[in-house]
């Protein structure tokens, strides 16, 4: 089972409360994690990746065990700790400004 954790806005319009959990069979990858919750949730397609390319949208950041995966290929392999659950995948909103 893996736990994704989204910011507020998100969780807000797809009505969760607190982590998601997901069941992802074979791989677990930023992409598949993120298919995983798109199909769960058909109202968060396009808010965290564009719909046609599917690529990252500005200022959305990816952590996995307390590392920003943001910029490593979508395809690699997550840490062990997020493929068993142990560590939640977060998804977090960038903020700018200093």
């Amino acid at each position: 089972m893996i736990r994704v954790v989204l910011p507020l806005h998100l969780r807000t319009l797809s009505k969760v409360d607190g982590e998601v959990q997901l069941d992802i069979g074979g791989l677990v990858t930023t992409n598949t994690i993120l298919d995983a919750l798109e199909a769960r949730y058909p109202m968060l397609r396009g808010t965290i990746r564009d719909h046609e390319t599917r690529a990252r949208r500005p200022r959305v950041r990816f952590f996995a065990v307390e590392e920003d995966v943001t910029h490593d290929s979508p395809d690699a392999r997550l840490p062990e700790a997020i493929a068993t659950g142990a560590a939640p995948f977060l998804i977090i909103g960038a903020i700018a400004g200093g």
